[in-house]
């Protein structure tokens, strides 16, 4: 039985190396690319990112990134951001009193975290819903993160021929979002790469969903 294919988004953000070892630990095949044919092909796709949501959307600007994720959800093959790449996600982020446009999958905005101290530098349990399919077996453990900004806000939406999405809650000052599962389309805040076997779980959840 062939291992499923995954492509790490290779745009020049993101621990790329690391995330492709734990996804090969998870069971996938793995290749890190930008190719448009590669991308669109692979039966997953993870959007990796870290630093400033501007300097990601831009970088992923330059490799069509918006036009190949918007192509894989449209026909329902999987994509999974992480971090950024889950930020990202979402109409717009504001950062330092900039305002830049998002990917726009999901209505709403990244903004700073509402704590003492920043970033939120660590590991963290999370409240998952009963139903989850990333979490599936490991509600109960803790995740790491690295972050300032986040969504702290998710809009409901569901209803008729669309499930509702899935929403997976974290606490740091307030609370705000750190992982959703809607469709193809799943996120993760916290670095499953940086989350020891809770985090490799994770992803061999999400291989093996495919």
């Amino acid at each position: 039985m062939s291992k499923p294919s995954v492509v790490v988004l290779d745009y020049g953000s993101g621990n790329v190396h690391s995330v492709a070892q734990a996804l090969e630990v998870a069971g996938a095949s793995v290749s890190l690319t930008a190719d448009r044919d590669a991308v669109l092909g692979a039966d997953g796709l993870i959007v990796p990112g870290v630093g400033a949501f501007d300097a990601v959307m831009k970088q992923l600007n330059l490799v069509n990134g918006a036009q190949l994720i918007e192509q894989r959800l449209a026909g329902g093959k999987p994509v999974l951001g992480i971090c950024v790449g889950m930020q990202v996600m979402f109409e717009r982020g504001v950062e330092h009193g900039l305002e830049t446009e998002g990917l726009g999958q999901w209505a709403g905005v990244v903004d700073k975290l509402d704590a003492p101290v920043l970033p939120h530098m660590g590991w963290n349990t999370l409240e998952a819903p009963k139903d989850s399919v990333l979490f599936n077996g490991i509600q109960n453990e803790r995740f790491y993160f690295v972050h300032s900004y986040a969504a702290l806000q998710f809009p409901e939406l569901g209803g008729g021929a669309f499930a509702k999405p899935k929403v997976t809650w974290a606490e740091y000052g307030s609370r705000f979002v750190a992982a959703v599962e809607n469709g193809p389309l799943s996120a993760a805040q916290f670095h499953p790469e940086k989350s020891g076997q809770a985090g490799i779980q994770l992803l061999t959840n999400w291989v093996t969903s495919f």
